[in-house]
């Protein structure tokens, strides 16, 4: 058996942490933060906060200096989008951001 990246129930959610002083993510930026998990890591609780934020109409301002977090859900071909000020950001989503040098 393999593992397609998507886990039991089929989705995956990709993480980018971006902004904050250091400017992560953003054009010459020499750090990039991400992460992937498979939709089944996520608690009931953390699918429902995922749920709420990726069907809000816009990005939230965030706070100077404070990371955005853009999320993308993805399930069969169905791909959903959405930045976010890192304290709406379940815990679980912010843990799994790695930080790698460009």
């Amino acid at each position: 058996m393999t593992d397609d990246g998507e886990g039991a129930s089929g989705g995956r959610i990709d993480v980018e942490r971006i902004g904050g002083l250091a400017g992560f993510g953003g054009p010459g930026a020499r750090i990039r933060s991400r992460g992937t998990l498979p939709l089944s890591a996520l608690s009931r609780a953390d699918r429902a906060t995922l749920d709420r934020l990726l069907g809000q109409a816009g990005p939230a301002p965030p706070m100077p200096d404070e990371f955005l977090y853009r999320i993308t859900r993805q399930v069969g071909a169905r791909v959903l989008s959405v930045e976010v000020a890192e304290s709406e950001v379940p815990a679980v989503l912010r843990a799994c951001v790695r930080d790698e040098l460009l």
